[in-house]
């Protein structure tokens, strides 16, 4: 993982130095389809606020962040027709999670029956 000041991945993408499949975008969040998909549907959902400190949800420090980073979960999902097959929202905290972009971000997957094995 990256030090928190600097400059990841998912910020060269907001600011479109590195291109991605964008799926949706607003004020509050880029989405966009994951370079290595573990389901049909696996898309990456990131804040776009300008603090560099939020790299995990245990340090988030703005409830607003957080709701409107939910919120674009489901804008997400409903333009994605995700509504009545449903989905699942992955967020990774830490290395021993498999967190590997120090900037939060949750994964949305979808288009397939999951199963269950986190271990």
């Amino acid at each position: 993982m990256t030090d928190t000041n600097e400059i990841t991945v998912f910020d060269k993408i907001i600011s479109k130095e590195i291109p991605a499949q964008i799926v949706y975008e607003d004020n509050d969040v880029l989405a966009f389809n994951d370079i290595s998909p573990q389901a049909p549907i696996h898309v990456l959902i990131i804040p776009k606020c300008k603090r560099r400190n939020l790299n995990q949800l245990v340090e988030s420090g703005s409830d607003s962040e957080i709701v409107a980073l939910f919120k674009g979960v489901v804008k997400v999902a409903e333009k994605l027709g995700l509504k009545e097959g449903g989905y699942r929202i992955i967020s990774n905290c830490g290395t021993q999670a498999g967190q590997t972009v120090d900037y939060l971000h949750i994964h949305l997957l979808a288009g397939k029956e999951l199963g269950w094995s986190p271990a």
